[in-house]
């Protein structure tokens, strides 16, 4: 039987299936418009970066100005702990500055009233942070007619103020193909892809290191060249990496899986999940202030101050530098 090609996203899919008409734009248009709602935003001086009458006489990192493309820094929204309009004010209003990205893990969106989650979509845009969604995409492609989920999911997610939408597969085995075809269905809507790839089968759940170990990981190989489609192919501007399985629940860290991504991967176009302070620590004395990270948002204080060298653990205290 022939196979149906579709023109618009130019992947071949099986006889029989189609992919809704309404889509419009081309990856390749929205690969240059930057993961952020605001280029410049208006925003008060820190104390640090004031140099007539704050703390600007002392060293520190200068950081990049929103949208920025390295340095970026995701925190995550109501997860393991609830939290309103008034909480996510209070941390953009006295940190904003130095917040990129607000992620809605999971699905638990979802079970918030619509008003109340627009109040915080709303909120993060006018400190200049673009809006994801977490990994629920995954449950979304196992409903009994997923071309149909997928199309209602992502229009409501448009129409709710998302940027972003998280493709995740953790739990989920999906042809590479497909994969891209999903991020491509994305891009087409008007919204922002990003794939979240990792090594750990099963990922993403908070699952046991033993039961990860079980369950076995997958070589780091196969995260590179499935990036590389997502950003030579798809245009996608940064690619998630899990940390589960590399750095989180595992018995000992696998480094070696970080430094090929970063080898074979230009810094920029990777985020890594690092919602432990030993981690993100680690990631900055490794790699420096540019490193792009995702924290929880009770981290953003700690992280920040590591960014712009002013305190750290004890191997990372006044060792943490830039040239600029």
């Amino acid at each position: 039987m022939a196979a149906a090609v579709s023109r618009t996203l130019g992947r071949t899919l099986p006889a029989g299936k189609k992919i809704s008409s309404n889509l419009a734009t081309p990856s390749s248009v929205l690969a240059s418009r930057p993961l952020s709602t605001t280029s410049n935003l208006k925003q008060d001086p820190t104390l640090l970066q004031d140099k007539q009458n704050g703390f600007g006489f002392i060293r520190s990192n200068p950081r990049p100005d929103k949208p920025r493309q390295v340095g970026v820094t995701e925190i995550r929204g109501p997860y393991y702990s609830a939290y309103g309009k008034r909480h996510l004010q209070d941390v953009l209003e006295t940190f904003g500055h130095h917040v990129d990205g607000l992620k809605f893990s999971g699905g638990g969106f979802s079970l918030m009233p619509e008003g109340r989650l627009r109040e915080l979509i709303d909120i993060a845009h006018e400190h200049g942070v673009y809006v994801s969604t977490g990994g629920w995409m995954e449950h979304i492609l196992t409903q009994s007619d997923a071309m149909s989920a997928v199309e209602k999911y992502l229009t409501k997610c448009k129409d709710l103020g998302f940027d972003v939408v998280e493709c995740s597969a953790g739990f989920l085995s999906i042809p590479p193909d497909d994969f891209l075809r999903l991020v491509d269905k994305v891009q087409s809507m008007g919204l922002k892809a990003k794939p979240e790839l990792g090594i750990q089968f099963g990922a993403g759940g908070d699952t046991s290191a033993e039961e990860l170990e079980a369950a076995g990981s997958s070589d780091p190989s196969k995260v590179v060249n499935l990036a590389k489609r997502f950003i030579n192919e798809s245009g996608v501007e940064r690619i998630m990496i899990e940390s589960e399985g590399i750095t989180e629940n595992v018995k000992s860290w696998r480094t070696d899986v970080i430094q090929n991504i970063l080898k074979e991967l230009p810094a920029e176009k990777v985020m890594f999940e690092a919602a432990d302070p030993a981690v993100f620590n680690w990631y900055i004395r490794e790699f420096g202030v540019d490193v792009n990270l995702f924290v929880d948002h009770s981290q953003i204080v700690q992280l920040s101050c590591l960014r712009s060298g002013i305190w750290g653990m004890a191997d990372t205290f006044g060792k943490v530098v830039s040239y600029r």
